[in-house]
């Protein structure tokens, strides 16, 4: 898998180009409409002016146009090689980096959250909404093997194609030392 350059990493520690990415994850195509109708709260020309910048970035690509009501429609969808970020340039990242890219995801998975309760019927309790933390005391080893437990876990659900008996689930992992 090509390795992430730093611009294109700058490019996705950005909340909204994260919620993007996110909304378009397990191999979903999304035309800008789409995007705006999941994301409420953002603006036309906020989900507009990102999802060019994903494109130019080479993060997303177009995967068909059409024609509607005399405009171009087109369909993206996220380009996973190019937007993975992986072991070599997180081990290169700057704790700056770090800061920006946790910030990012939280600020993103807060915009997600609130979406969803926005939801008319929105019900964590019947749709299985879970927000845990836990203090693990664990070895070097220990934590190996729940990093890679967790790993497989969900890397074998992340496999799974959208079909019309499967809702989407957001699953956030944080992990990282308590003192």
């Amino acid at each position: 898998m090509p390795q992430m350059s730093m611009p294109t990493l700058e490019l996705v520690l950005h909340p909204v180009r994260l919620r993007i990415l996110n909304a378009m994850s397990g191999e979903r195509t999304c035309t800008t409409s789409e995007l705006c109708a999941r994301m409420p709260d953002l603006s036309q020309a906020t989900v507009y002016r990102h999802v060019a910048l994903l494109l130019k970035g080479g993060l997303l690509e177009v995967e068909d146009e059409q024609r509607v009501r005399g405009a171009i429609e087109r369909r993206y969808r996220v380009r996973r090689e190019r937007a993975a970020i992986g072991m070599d340039t997180a081990a290169a990242m700057s704790l700056e980096d770090h800061r920006l890219g946790f910030t990012a995801t939280m600020a993103a998975l807060i915009a997600e959250f609130n979406t969803y309760l926005d939801r008319e019927g929105a019900n964590p309790f019947a749709d299985s909404v879970s927000y845990r933390q836990a203090t693990l005391w664990l070895r070097d080893e220990e934590l190996a093997e729940l990093i890679a437990e967790i790993g497989t876990a969900v890397v074998s659900r992340m496999k799974k194609k959208p079909a019309p008996d499967r809702t989407p689930y957001r699953a956030s992992v944080i992990l990282f030392p308590a003192e």
